[in-house]
């Protein structure tokens, strides 16, 4: 054991937990009991149906094998593979996330590098940045009066703060000798905003948009409950109204997998532009 690294025995204790974890799930959950001779008003009646109930893990694996081995099927509206659905949600989170990513980093780049202007939006950020964002569907919904576009609204909304909060304060926090330095060597403003100030503040902005993606992903399954349609959101609702819960289990664990992947990725990109001084 000495000789593994530190990663390798965190990854067996993972490995080991997720098994004792498993387990601990099928032993908790009982059997179907066999069902005896039914009268015919029984059967009639669905008496002998089985109940629904919490599925053990072995149930939810072969729903994952039966899934994941044909993910893009198109069977009609309401019967669509597990990958067109993350696929649609996917599609809703990134456009809206671009869309917030275009008008949060630059104008959060200019209040930043302006104390007045910072002191000025302060109030109405503050003020915008606790309403949840499925409180601005119904307006959505009203105003732009499309389900998908009202979505990819909601996930703007959202995406939005974050990353506008974290690139004024990372451009706020540039050191002042570094822009002193520029000064200097006559840089122009534009120059030193894009040689100087945006290099220093990169690890500050990509951990605000590091937080974006995690919330948008989390709004995004909410919002397609409420509009239908397609998503993964949608995928859940719509199994948990054909009380299928091994689909809903299997759909709630893929949800955890895309999430973690997507903060996975600006993991990466934040580890890209972190600076050691």
């Amino acid at each position: 054991m000495d000789t593994l690294s530190l990663n390798q025995r965190a990854a067996l204790l993972s490995v080991f937990m997720l098994v004792v974890g498993l387990l601990i799930w099928e032993a908790a959950i009982p059997g179907q009991k066999a069902v005896g001779e039914l009268t015919e008003y029984e059967r009639l009646t669905g008496g002998g149906a089985p109940k629904a109930g919490v599925p053990p893990p072995s149930e939810v694996i072969a729903k994952a094998w039966e899934q994941l081995s044909n993910p893009f099927y198109d069977a009609g509206p309401n019967d669509k593979g597990i990958g067109i659905q993350i696929g649609y949600s996917i599609y809703r989170v990134l456009t809206g996330y671009f869309l917030a990513a275009l008008v949060a980093v630059p104008f959060g780049f200019l209040i930043g590098m302006s104390q007045v202007a910072y002191k000025a939006f302060n109030p109405f950020i503050q003020v915008l940045r606790p309403i949840s964002p499925l409180a601005w569907m119904p307006l959505a919904l009203f105003i732009i009066g499309d389900s998908e576009a009202s979505a990819i609204f909601v996930i703007f909304i959202c995406s939005i703060w974050p990353m506008l909060i974290n690139t004024a304060f990372g451009v706020a926090g540039v050191r002042e000798d570094w822009v002193n330095v520029a000064r200097t060597h006559e840089l122009s403003p534009i120059k030193t905003a894009f040689t100087v100030i945006l290099p220093a503040a990169a690890p500050t902005i990509v951990t605000g948009m590091r937080i974006s993606i995690g919330i948008a992903w989390l709004v995004i399954v909410a919002a397609e409950m409420l509009v239908g349609g397609t998503g993964i959101g949608y995928y859940v609702w719509n199994e948990w109204n054909n009380l299928d819960l091994t689909s809903v289990v299997f759909s709630i664990l893929m949800i955890g997998v895309v999430g973690m992947l997507l903060d996975a990725l600006f993991g990466l990109l934040q580890r890209r532009v972190t600076y050691a001084e």
